[in-house]
């Protein structure tokens, strides 16, 4: 079969598609790294809904596409930007979503962690309204068993006044949370509205708040999240953590070299590229348990060209990649996401996207995800 993909420059090109698939399979639990995949949710495709209205959700397929993870071995980051917290969920679905899945991890012994933020706050706030905000999300992760990850916040990135603000929501936030945290660090690339965060736009001043926040409270953070996609800076972050602190790398661009490691450290991983690469970073993780360090980077570095195509600018929108993925995998029966989100790259983006996932194995049934590629071609009047 030979498909015709639409390039960047307005024409068509030939491609022939892989005829099989990655051989992996699922193993044992990892040991040398904890490893999350930032989940994506399934929509329901038949819902009268609009991209203003309250998220449908096919409950479902959501669900299934989190046993997919688990079974690899791989923890589920629940509610998080991947799954369009924010961007299409919003708190009353991202709740709901918390509950189904932290049960469902509880039924079959996955790993989860969900993310607390204060997206029930839809217009300016205080600083006590956003305590209490984040306050009412942390008690519904607790409840539900699951290890809180506390996200960056848009109405706290609008009402605080200067870093003491953060120091003292956080503080507040961490002095009474029953289980260690994660702490998210998500840069303005993948949320505009997060410019500034920490009480400054230089990344250095911020990072010393950060870190002044973590070693206040060194009991109560399990780790880190950084997603600013600059590597040697979350290198310096891991170097200052104190003691029994992880980092969970969080930069979908250079993920292979921060959980390699170096002489000093590594970083553990919650990334939303896991999504697509599941069982294919969970192969490269058991060879990285072995201490085959070249193994783990000749499976996992190939798959950078893929990631940084997807997280391209606006990387935001990466979402639309990785839900573009999972249904030509067969994860999923249609192209639909919350929000209409699937209009969110163009064509020639989504061939791309194909090419380089197809040319890594990453499909399980190869000529299903050529048919399904084909028939969004023909959406687009690319006759074949």
């Amino acid at each position: 079969m030979t498909i015709r993909l639409p390039d960047f420059k307005g024409g068509l090109r030939a491609y022939e598609p892989r005829s099989e698939p990655l051989a992996v399979t699922p193993g044992t639990p990892f040991t040398s790294r904890t490893v999350y995949s930032a989940a994506h949710v399934v929509a329901d495709p038949y819902a009268d809904s609009t991209p203003d209205s309250p998220a449908a959700v096919d409950w479902d397929a959501t669900l299934a596409f989190r046993r997919h993870l688990w079974s690899h071995g791989l923890g589920v980051a629940e509610a998080m930007d991947t799954a369009q917290r924010g961007m299409g969920l919003d708190w009353a679905g991202a709740a709901e979503l918390i509950r189904r899945s932290a049960a469902e991890a509880k039924s079959v012994g996955g790993l989860i962690a969900c993310g607390v933020g204060t997206d029930q706050l839809t217009g300016p706030a205080s600083l006590a309204e956003v305590r209490a905000a984040y306050e009412e999300q942390l008690a519904l992760v607790e409840e539900s068993g699951a290890q809180a990850i506390l996200m960056a916040s848009r109405a706290l990135a609008a009402a605080a006044k200067s870093p003491e603000d953060y120091i003292e929501v956080y503080g507040h936030l961490l002095r009474q949370s029953a289980e260690p945290v994660v702490l998210h660090w998500l840069g303005p690339m993948f949320d505009p509205a997060l410019e500034g965060y920490w009480g400054s736009s230089d990344l250095d001043a911020a990072t010393d708040t950060f870190l002044e926040v973590i070693a206040a409270h060194p009991d109560k953070v399990d780790g880190i999240k950084v997603s600013l996609l600059e590597a040697q800076r979350e290198i310096d972050i891991r170097r200052r953590l104190p003691q029994g602190v992880r980092c969970y790398t969080g930069d979908d661009f250079n993920y292979p070299e921060l959980i390699a490691g170096d002489e000093q450290g590594f970083s553990h991983a919650l990334l939303g590229i896991f999504d697509p690469l599941g069982p294919l970073a969970a192969e490269a993780v058991r060879v990285l348990d072995t201490g085959n360090t070249e193994g783990f980077r000749e499976l996992l570095d190939p798959t950078v060209e893929l990631s940084r195509h997807l997280f391209q600018t606006p990387t935001r929108f990466y979402k639309t990649g990785v839900v573009f993925l999972a249904w030509l995998a067969g994860h999923q029966s249609h192209f639909t996401m919350v929000g209409g989100l699937q209009s969110a790259r163009s064509l020639p983006h989504f061939a791309r996207a194909y090419e380089l996932a197809d040319g890594l194995g990453l499909f399980p049934d190869p000529k299903l995800a050529a048919e399904r590629m084909k028939n969004l071609l023909s959406l687009y009047g690319v006759a074949q």
